[in-house]
């Protein structure tokens, strides 16, 4: 990870939601509910597979920060009242997050949309996002945004089947399910 071992000891990811989710919004609860599920399923991967010496405390630090960017975004259905199209809370997130002087942190957040968005589908696709690649590259990465694939915000606290995480990422194209396929050989 890029931040000194110093800095990161001292990372509270809730203070960081905090600074920009007031205390009793509705977003912000849905924020932590579903942020708290990605962190523990990522986490319970990790558990599962000491062979892979993932770092568990980046693991919940980052899982939790992942959405932060949601707030700037027009999701009414989540109480989301920005101008930003939902696509865009990972870099919107990131970019938030790297001005905090979080950068492995940040990437989390702008890599883990979908399945990941490569540089091709950013621009194949017509994506209202930086012509920049977007996906996941070190192993705490991949788990959160795998994790990330289970839990919706609309539907908070139920967990997707493996089937129906398959069928959502499908819609969005071969390239992400393939991704997907390879994280599911990986951790389960």
């Amino acid at each position: 990870m890029e931040e000194t071992k110093e800095r990161r000891n001292q990372m509270n990811p809730l203070a960081l939601i905090n600074k920009y989710y007031p205390e009793g919004s509705p977003v912000r609860d849905i924020l932590i509910t579903h942020s708290r599920l990605v962190a523990e399923k990522a986490l319970a991967i990790a558990d599962a597979h000491p062979e892979l010496q993932m770092d568990k405390t980046f693991i919940y630090e980052a899982a939790m920060l992942h959405d932060i960017g949601v707030f700037l975004t027009n999701a009414p259905d989540i109480f989301c009242t920005g101008t930003a199209p939902y696509i865009a809370h990972g870099y919107l997130g990131a970019d938030l997050v790297r001005e905090e002087g979080y950068p492995a942190h940040a990437l989390v957040c702008e890599r883990h949309t979908g399945a990941g968005l490569s540089l091709q589908e950013i621009i194949s696709r017509e994506l209202p996002l930086p012509h920049r690649e977007m996906t996941p590259v070190s192993l705490e990465e991949k788990v959160i945004c795998f994790a990330d694939k289970f839990f919706s915000k609309t539907h908070i606290e139920k967990e997707k089947s493996l089937k129906k995480a398959r069928k959502s990422i499908a819609k969005h194209g071969e390239e992400g399910l393939l991704r997907f396929d390879s994280w599911c050989e990986l951790f389960l």
